[in-house]
């Protein structure tokens, strides 16, 4: 049974992602010790709200380093709603920009859609190879609730590394859904909130963690 923490810095839903986790066979813990998040097989960092708020409750329990460490030794780290966001360079909401984890190039601003936030459910585009998606068909539906994303992708690996496998989804313009880079996962919509789509996609990962 893979040994998950769920990443209590005092945002997202913690208790949902935990029952989701359980639910498709994961030993959990919610916690924000340090050793235990860097320790596990699989970290989880949820997040909902502000971006700000994220990040400040994020740093003030060292997320930012644990996160940094564990991708240095190649181990998993999957990241939901605005806990996706903070991996990104920066953030910028109400024309106030945040310095995020940079751990992927690019910025986090407001969608440009007739109505926002964009919340209910909606299809997503995955790549081919994605082990995120496997086995999910290309009509399922997932939840979202956001007013903010990334709406493009910057990171250019050279070879040998490989390019990142990147899922799209379109609420009046394409914006990152999903991303899958090495040991690095993340997903804009909430899988703790999307049925059975959800656990499923939560199954795959934890198939992911050796």
């Amino acid at each position: 049974m893979a040994r998950v923490v769920v990443l209590d810095y005092g945002s997202g839903n913690l208790r949902s992602v935990e029952r989701a986790l359980r639910r498709v066979g994961a030993d959990i813990e919610v916690t924000a010790d340090f050793h235990a998040a860097l320790e596990c097989d699989g970290l989880v960092v949820p997040g909902v709200g502000a971006f700000a708020a994220c990040m400040e409750g994020l740093t003030s329990v060292r997320g930012d380093r644990i996160v940094g460490r564990r991708l240095a030794g190649g181990r998993p780290v999957l990241g939901i709603c605005v806990g996706m966001q903070i991996l990104f360079e920066r953030g910028v909401e109400h024309g106030v920009e945040t310095e995020g984890c940079a751990q992927w190039p690019g910025t986090v601003d407001r969608l440009k859609a007739d109505v926002v936030p964009h919340m209910g459910w909606n299809t997503v585009r995955a790549p081919a190879g994605s082990r995120l998606f496997a086995g999910l068909d290309a009509d399922t539906r997932f939840y979202f609730v956001h007013s903010y994303a990334a709406r493009t992708w910057e990171l250019n690996p050279r070879p040998p590394m490989p390019e990142p496998l990147v899922t799209w989804a379109t609420h009046g313009e394409d914006f990152v859904a999903a991303a899958e880079n090495g040991p690095l996962v993340a997903a804009q919509f909430h899988p703790e909130k999307s049925g059975d789509a959800g656990a499923h996609l939560l199954r795959n990962w934890l198939g992911t963690l050796d």
